[in-house]
This record gives structure tokens, C-alpha cells and sequence, in this order.
């Protein structure tokens, strides 16, 4: 049985506008539809929360009998890392406390995930309520779309994405150079599968970005004539698929990287060695 229609506000824009039916609930959705947004803004602020406070603690990022850094403080360019830390050499000196040490890419990784096209949809419906769910009408008086600031920026996402490349990059290399045993030469333990599976992850997230999928196949007319180009948007495309599952699980990895690190680091676990 509906709802009898009611008179729409004089004002207002989307489901609230005069040429819409003039319902005057929010929504006619008896199930919980408040769930996922309310997961999202959880656990985005969680990471928030716990990636900002190890950003800025200067402890515990990294291990020097193996080589272990967080991708956190990677990477760290700066006289005020800890020996062995800086793997690119020292770009700059003293750094402020106001700034993390990772100062130099965590900002473009930053915007990187707010720009991409699934954040997007989580932030609009968690964070801002825009709309908040299908059916359910959002509190707004009028929508401008991605055409002023601050939201124009969400345009600048493929620029992102090239530096969250250089990323990827770094943090393979990271996770290359911690195969170190203590005693010098190659060495595994616990850690490498940790770091190696982050950087793995990171790389899946990153390509599986709808600006790599444009940048792979974008605007070619003719896929047989451009074969290997044609493959590569095709194995992006499977990967494009999983996109949401990725942006989730590369936060989660994030996380259990660094605190792995922080845990071997401040000496609280031992990093379990299979050689050396």
C-alpha cells in the first residue's frame, strides 16, 4: 500500500523538485538501508584515524636487520629518518613536525583515493549523503555535480594516478630489498611475505583504476589493429571489475603492513625467519 502524495517543498532540487512526484517521506524503504553507509564512514574513518597517527609518530617504521619499512614513511627522503631508512638518499633536511615524514607522496596518495571513481560513491553516500542510498533522498537543497570547488578537482584523478604508479614502483622496491638477512645476503622471513603481498595488492588496486582502463584502450576505434594494446585493456578491464573489493582490501593490508613493521621494529614480536 503507498503513501498518499503529499505537497513537494517550494524549494529544492532531485527528488524534491516540482517535476518529481511529491512525496513528502524521506524514503519508502522499510529495510536497513542505513547499513552501508554507516560501514563506510566507519571503516574510512577508522584508517583515517589509525594512518594519521602513525604518520606523524616517528617511531617504530622501520627494521635494520632486515630491511622492513612501512609503505606509511616510504618513501623517506629526509636527514630525520632513521639510518638504513632512507633508500633514495637524502632530498631534504630537518622536517617540521607538522609534516609526516612521508610527506612527499602521501598527499597524491591521498587524492588519489579520494578522486577515484569507487571512493567517489562511498564518501558521496557516507559523508556527504548524496544520496546516502537508492530511494532514500538526499538532505541537500541543490547539486552542483564535480563543476566548482572542491569537488572539480575529482577531475584531476589520471594525474593522480601516474604518481600512485611512481608509488607502486617504490613500494616494490621496498619489498624487494627487505629479502636481508641479519647477517647479511639474502634472507625470508614472515615480513617479506607481508611487504610482498602489500605491494602486490597495491599494484592490483592501482591498474585496476578506471583511468588506467581509459589510458589502456582509450579512444582506439580499431582493437585488431593495436593487438597488444587491445590485451593489456582487456586484463585491466578483469581487474576494473574488482576495483571496490581492492580499494577495501589494499586499506586493510596498509594497515596490517604497518603495523607488522611497527610490532618487529619496536622489538614488542620476533620476525619469524625461514632463511637467514
Amino acid at each position: 500500500m503507498s503513501a498518499a502524495p503529499t505537497v513537494a517543498p517550494k524549494t529544492g532540487t532531485g527528488v524534491f523538485s516540482k517535476t518529481r512526484a511529491a512525496l513528502g517521506a524521506r524514503t519508502l524503504r522499510t529495510d536497513r538501508w542505513w547499513v552501508p553507509p554507516l560501514a563506510t564512514v566507519v571503516g574510512l574513518a577508522a584508517f583515517v584515524v589509525y594512518a594519521t597517527i602513525r604518520s606523524y609518530v616517528r617511531t617504530a617504521y622501520w627494521v635494520s636487520d632486515y630491511h622492513y619499512l612501512t609503505p606509511f614513511y616510504s618513501p623517506c627522503v629526509s636527514t630525520d629518518c632513521v639510518p638504513g631508512a632512507s633508500h633514495f638518499g637524502h632530498w631534504f633536511g630537518h622536517i617540521p613536525a607538522i609534516l609526516p615524514l612521508g610527506f612527499l607522496v602521501l598527499p597524491f596518495l591521498l587524492l588519489f583515493r579520494l578522486t577515484c571513481y569507487y571512493y567517489r560513491k562511498a564518501y558521496y553516500r557516507s559523508v556527504w549523503f548524496s544520496p546516502p542510498a537508492c530511494a532514500v533522498a538526499e538532505p541537500h537543497a541543490k547539486y552542483t555535480g564535480e563543476t566548482k570547488l572542491p569537488l572539480i578537482i575529482q577531475n584531476a584523478h589520471r594525474y593522480f594516478f601516474y604518481v600512485a604508479v611512481l608509488v607502486a614502483l617504490i613500494n616494490t622496491y621496498d619489498a624487494i630489498i627487505a629479502f636481508h638477512g641479519k647477517s647479511g645476503g639474502f634472507g625470508f622471513g614472515l615480513g617479506n611475505l607481508v611487504l610482498a603481498g602489500n605491494a602486490l595488492l597495491l599494484w592490483a588496486y592501482t591498474l585496476s583504476c578506471h583511468s588506467c582502463r581509459h589510458i589502456a584502450g582509450g579512444r582506439l576505434k580499431n582493437f585488431s589493429a593495436h593487438p597488444v594494446r587491445y590485451w593489456f585493456w582487456t586484463q585491466v578491464s578483469k581487474l576494473n571489475t574488482r576495483h571496490m573489493t581492492l580499494a577495501w582490501t589494499t586499506l586493510g593490508t596498509l594497515v596490517l603492513t604497518d603495523f607488522y613493521v611497527m610490532l618487529v621494529a619496536s622489538g614488542t614480536i620476533s620476525d619469524p625467519r625461514f632463511i637467514n
